[in-house]
């Protein structure tokens, strides 16, 4: 990252060596947490209870628990500060994600996932409100982008890694191979919520780290975020403005893809891979190296020509084109694999100047209730995408059919981008 200004440039620098990386770890734990059970499905299938309509529901009722608490847990960490609250967040789903490995049928399966998403409600939009207290709009989309390549990290460390555990764990203990993923991979979020006590400030006054000019700087730039009254100052105001539901909406329909085609990967992944686990982890790193280089990418130029429109509703229908083209049955499982990974990378690559949108209109006040708004209300379609593919893949027998409709979502992402107010269009002058 580049910043003008000698002392700023310091400062910034500073700050984003401190906090990027820890949020960034944090985030691939939250991530790999969250759509393990995608590497789990894979020997789950063996269990008589089991199948894609189960594991598809079970996978996205994850997301009906996010979307009822996403907003009061936002609101919450906005009055108590970032470090408990996310410290809470952590240690609570790993908790939970541990108790995985406990489920015995389908009200189990389906029970820890909702209560797996009322545990991290809050976590992805309230690290977006805390880098609103550390970075102005010139910068959002770049940090952002960074920050949210740890989903395709968690995808090419966690795919190996969930296929060997698969593979290596089985029948260990008396326990199968996917308990002891969820075992093994809840874990650390536990551990990493004491580190997040210890270690993470609540903003640019908190930090040890800064000396008290460094701290001046950042306020400064800023405005103060953490105590300003600009913008909307209730959730009611927020949840009144049309802009807010627009970018909700867009939000739905990319993550209905990014979601759908995420949570079924392993799947796809294990039928090239011939049946071999580790394999299959493998095959799946490959289309999250790709997206999360092309997400930086695009970030960094949609920062540098303060343009959002098109940074959106490019990616989105090339991702439309080349997932409705991936699951045509006289592909080769190459060719397949490539498109999935264009697809993939359209997908994330809208990310970073999706989200230096909502606080140009949100107000500082407004940006806690807004953002887990517009997460929340987009994160519903993390439930219906995963679904849609169960039912459709149990009622067709392939995957054709899943991956148009995943690429009918992006398609219509990209009308609702172009469809963009003129006012939302651009990166404001800074």
């Amino acid at each position: 990252m580049s910043y003008d200004g000698s002392a700023e440039n310091a400062v910034l620098k500073k700050a984003a060596w401190r906090l990027i990386p820890f949020l960034f770890f944090l985030y691939v734990i939250a991530y790999l947490d969250r759509v393990n059970v995608g590497f789990a499905k894979l020997h789950m299938n063996e269990l008589p209870w089991f199948s894609d309509t189960i594991y598809g529901a079970g996978a996205g009722i994850f997301f009906l628990g996010y979307f009822l608490f996403e907003v009061p847990s936002n609101l919450i960490l906005q009055k108590i500060g970032a470090r408990i609250w996310i410290a809470r967040i952590m240690f609570t789903w790993g908790a939970i994600s541990m108790a995985m490995a406990l489920v015995k049928g389908v009200p189990s399966f389906y029970g820890l996932r909702f209560l797996l998403g009322i545990a991290e409600a809050g976590f992805f939009p309230g690290v977006l409100l805390y880098l609103t207290f550390w970075f102005t709009q010139k910068e959002r989309a770049r940090v952002v982008a960074l920050f949210m390549t740890a989903n395709a990290i968690a995808y090419i460390f966690g795919g190996p890694i969930s296929g060997w555990i698969l593979g290596a764990t089985k029948g260990t203990s008396g326990l199968a191979g996917w308990q002891w993923l969820f075992l093994l991979e809840g874990f650390p979020a536990i551990l990493l919520g004491f580190v997040v006590l210890a270690y993470l400030p609540n903003g640019p006054r908190d930090a040890r780290w800064l000396t008290e000019a460094e701290k001046k700087t950042l306020i400064d730039r800023l405005g103060n975020p953490e105590t300003a009254d600009e913008g909307h100052s209730a959730l009611g105001t927020v949840l009144k403005d049309s802009r807010l539901w627009h970018c909700a909406g867009l939000f739905f329909l990319m993550v209905g893809g990014m979601y759908g085609i995420g949570l079924w990967l392993p799947q796809l992944t294990k039928n090239m891979s011939g049946g071999d686990d580790f394999k299959a982890g493998l095959l799946t790193a490959i289309p999250y190296t790709i997206s999360g280089t092309v997400m930086v990418l695009n970030a960094i130029h949609s920062d540098k020509t303060g343009e959002r429109r098109l940074h959106i509703a490019v990616p989105a229908i090339v991702a439309a084109c080349a997932m409705a083209c991936a699951g045509l049955p006289s592909l080769p499982a190459w060719a397949s694999l490539a498109l999935i990974s264009v697809a993939a990378s359209g997908m994330w690559a809208i990310l970073g100047p999706f989200w230096s949108i909502p606080s140009v209109f949100l107000g500082r006040k407004g940006a806690a209730g807004g953002i887990a708004a517009i997460n929340s209300v987009g994160n519903l379609a993390g439930f219906a995408g995963p679904f849609l593919v169960g039912v459709v893949k149990d009622r067709t027998g392939g995957f054709a059919w899943p991956l148009a409709l995943l690429g009918l979502f992006c398609f219509l992402g990209s009308l609702a981008a172009i469809a963009l107010p003129a006012a939302l269009r651009r990166r404001p002058p800074v």
